[in-house]
């Protein structure tokens, strides 16, 4: 049986008497009844509307949060798409393996060597410049003949440091305003803590992850342990890093708690999209292939289907930044992008 509606409630009472000599006290109370009944069911949906207003304005505001946050201006939009923004490619390393078995969960390339490339990106923007990723390190490159990990299985060697590949761009570590990361693995934070004076826009569930105890897989908490002391801006979903548009930090959850890709709108190139480590290999992409190591599974095809319909819908570019072949796509640095 259902629950009584409130006309039910009141047809019970009325009749429950002895039909015009009906008791009025007991009528009051019938109906007393009915008008409590309504009365809560008036304030539970209310309550239900506010909180549901305050839920839908707590998104907004924290959609909002992020560009108010680095001081841009809301109001403000370009006259031209993407004018005055450019993207330069540097070579952050490069990275050798003995068994690419960890890059797909059913075994695919179980027993296959391989290689991968270690890139991070600068991009100038008319407000102020980001580095997106960090690469493997600068320390590594004072061993010319690189460093060995995990016991010979990965080789990484750095032939160029971000320090110098600024310097060609008329950059030093000072003039970059914000540092983002895709995620804090160790071949993406490995120079993070050369940028002191720059605002680190930081996931929160990225950085809670990372500087567990122990530390998760791949990462090494020393590489960025300057989040403790330089100006951060911490945010959990999408960002608009300069308040126009045209540089977009996208969710998207999966390969670790908060991984996330990079969205650009140049005035010439369109829209591009820089992967993190939403996939590390073309075929990756093309067979929807998931790395043993992710943080889970789950979230990693979901965020693969988010982004490829935001690539569909845009008509992105969409470059794999540990693919050589796609960096190749891109202008010998220091040439741009734009």
């Amino acid at each position: 049986m259902g629950k009584p509606s409130t006309n039910t409630v009141v047809i019970t009472g009325a009749t429950s008497g002895s039909g015009p000599g009906l008791d009025e006290a007991s009528s009051n109370q019938d109906y007393d009844v009915v008008a409590t009944s309504r009365s809560a069911e008036r304030l539970q949906a209310t309550a239900g509307k506010v909180n549901a207003g305050e839920r839908f304005l707590a998104l907004i505001a924290s959609c909002l949060l992020c560009s108010a946050a680095v001081g841009a201006d809301l109001t403000e939009k370009p006259a031209v798409a993407g004018a005055g923004v450019k993207l330069y490619a540097l070579d952050c390393g490069h990275m050798e393996f003995k068994d690419m078995g960890m890059f797909a969960d059913t075994g695919e390339y179980d027993g296959t060597a391989g290689k991968l490339t270690a890139s991070c990106f600068v991009i100038k923007h008319p407000k102020g410049t980001l580095l997106w990723d960090s690469g493997l390190g600068d320390k590594i490159a004072e061993t010319p003949q690189g460093i060995d990990l995990f016991g010979g299985q990965i080789h990484f060697s750095v032939p160029l440091t971000v320090a110098s590949q600024l310097k060609q761009i008329g950059l030093a570590a000072a003039d970059i305003t914000y540092v983002s990361f895709s995620h804090l693995h160790l071949d993406h934070a490995g120079n993070a803590n050369m940028f002191p004076s720059s605002t680190w826009i930081l996931n929160s569930n990225e950085i809670a992850w990372a500087t567990a105890a122990p530390p998760p897989f791949g990462v090494d908490p020393s590489l960025f342990s300057g989040y403790k002391t330089v100006k951060t801006q911490m945010i959990d979903g999408d960002c608009d890093v300069f308040g126009d548009g045209t540089v977009r930090i996208l969710k998207a959850p999966g390969h670790t708690p908060g991984h996330s890709v990079l969205e650009l709108t140049l005035r010439k190139a369109g829209v591009v999209i820089l992967s993190g480590d939403l996939y590390h290999v073309h075929e990756n992409r093309t067979f929807q292939r998931v790395p043993t190591f992710n943080y889970d599974r789950a979230d990693t095809l979901a965020s693969i289907d988010r982004i490829e319909k935001i690539v569909k819908n845009t008509k992105a570019r969409f470059v794999v930044q540990h693919d050589a072949a796609d960096l190749k796509t891109l202008p010998k640095f220091p040439a741009y992008l734009d």
